[in-house]
């Protein structure tokens, strides 16, 4: 029993870490330009993607391959941010979710003409190799998930706190008007914020490739990343982690001891629950506007 639980909990901390991971980029994006980014699951799809092009079809190296991919995808983003998404903003809210939506269909389509319909497994240092730690079997592959997960986030607060850039990355995003008037260049940092999000999405992607398989359907956990941006309080980057931790713990749990069907609406039933009683999210704050 004990091992069990042991078991599930480690799984759902695993699967949690992606959730929160594609929820940062939600964040990281809403913070700096108030834009919910619909093909953010999407993006870590196209991640998935390339590093099993780079892997696979060329040969190269898994490490050399994520950091392609990260690379790529982050540059991707950069440019989306510079060519298309900067031109909706201050539209309304609705035109920019409907773009957004519509961007993820197309790199879906883009998937599926450039990678068929298959689905493919990424080949990893850590595929099919277990350790037996107090009884429980425990995966390498969810064990770097969870660990590429924490150097993620220590990496990200060393360079939002220690950082000039990252600083002036947190001022453009609280004052775009007082930030430009101090003379940091708010639109490349706005493509930055977008780069260093479509580049968290790629890790996630990368990181659960091995577990979950690839396919063009990859993206859709985005749906559930957004939810636990939601619970853990949109805006909020540790909101974004807690909220994903959450979800994974919640959706594994209640599908080995609910009935079966109830793991994929236990996280949306608790995310309506959280917002009846705490609108804001667990970690969000109440904002107020004066007229």
């Amino acid at each position: 029993m004990l091992g069990t639980v042991l078991q599930l909990l480690l799984n759902g901390l695993a699967v949690g870490c992606i959730y929160g991971l594609v929820a940062l980029g939600f964040v990281l994006i809403y913070k700096a330009t108030e834009l919910v980014n619909f093909a953010q699951g999407d993006l870590m799809m196209l991640g998935a993607f390339t590093c099993y092009m780079f892997t696979v079809w060329y040969g190269i190296g898994y490490w050399p391959a994520f950091a392609l991919s990260v690379a790529i995808i982050g540059l991707f983003g950069a440019a989306l941010d510079r060519i298309i998404l900067r031109r909706v903003i201050g539209q309304p809210q609705f035109a920019a979710v409907m773009l957004t939506i519509g961007l993820g269909a197309m790199f879906r389509s883009f998937a599926s003409m450039a990678w068929g319909s298959e689905i493919y497994t990424l080949p990893t240092p850590f595929s099919a190799q277990q350790s037996l730690v107090a009884g429980v079997s425990v995966s390498h592959e969810y064990l770097s998930i969870i660990a590429g997960t924490v150097i993620l986030c220590a990496v990200l607060y060393a360079f939002f706190t220690h950082t000039k850039l990252g600083v002036a990355m947190q001022a453009a995003s609280q004052n775009q008007l007082a930030a430009y008037y101090m003379g940091i260049p708010v639109k490349l940092v706005f493509s930055l914020i977008w780069a260093i999000s479509a580049g968290v999405a790629a890790i996630a992607g990368v990181l659960l490739a091995p577990v979950s398989l690839i396919d063009t359907n990859l993206g859709f956990i985005g749906l559930k990343a957004f939810a636990a941006a939601v619970l853990g309080g949109f805006g909020s980057i540790p909101g974004a982690l807690a909220g994903g931790l959450t979800i994974g713990l919640i959706e594994l749990f209640s599908g080995a001891y609910l009935p079966e069907g109830f793991k994929d609406v236990a996280a949306y039933v608790v995310l309506l629950i959280v917002l009846v009683l705490r609108p804001q999210g667990m970690f969000g704050t109440v904002g107020r506007k004066r007229v």
